[in-house]
């Protein structure tokens, strides 16, 4: 174990504290492209919900995912982030009218 346990706490703490600010950014970045395919789909009329396209993100974060987090974990994760984005091009769309 380490010589100084609070101090190395502190240490992984202050780690993932800056590891989820770069997923904040990532996932905003995110949000903005989606917020770009629902103009598209509204410009086209086209369906927000797309089940065979959730299926292609999930085939490629899973097949992508070197652990340690396990795929179901990460497909679970992914399942939120779509619903929300989901939400956010159904939010947006309407507010444009």
């Amino acid at each position: 174990m380490t010589a100084d346990p609070v101090r190395a706490l502190a240490h992984c703490r202050e780690r993932i504290d800056n590891v989820d600010l770069r997923l904040l950014e990532l996932l905003n970045e995110r949000t903005s492209i989606v917020e770009e395919v629902g103009r598209i789909k509204k410009e086209a009329q086209l369906a927000i919900y797309e089940p065979k396209r959730e299926d292609q993100v999930f085939l490629n974060v899973t097949s992508h995912n070197n652990g340690p987090l396990p795929d179901d974990a990460v497909k679970r994760i992914f399942e939120r982030i779509i619903d929300e984005m989901r939400r956010v091009q159904k939010v947006r769309m309407e507010e444009k009218g």
